[in-house]
């Protein structure tokens, strides 16, 4: 499968969280995300490693 990009809600989805919580990530956590004009985009790739690297229970500095 192609790792295409996602939306938010497609990530929020995808994650099991609320929209809301996903741009809390973006801002808080550093959660990998790329800005689109006024849209955010999301590698599940991307995604998938920082969360695994434990990355998303880090705050950002």
């Amino acid at each position: 499968m192609q790792d295409r990009w996602l939306s938010v809600q497609e990530i929020s989805e995808y994650l099991g969280i609320t929209k809301d919580s996903v741009y809390k990530m973006i801002k808080e956590k550093g959660m990998p995300a790329h800005k689109l004009g006024k849209l955010w985009k999301f590698k599940t790739s991307e995604i998938d490693l920082w969360i695994r690297e434990g990355a998303a229970n880090e705050v950002k500095r």
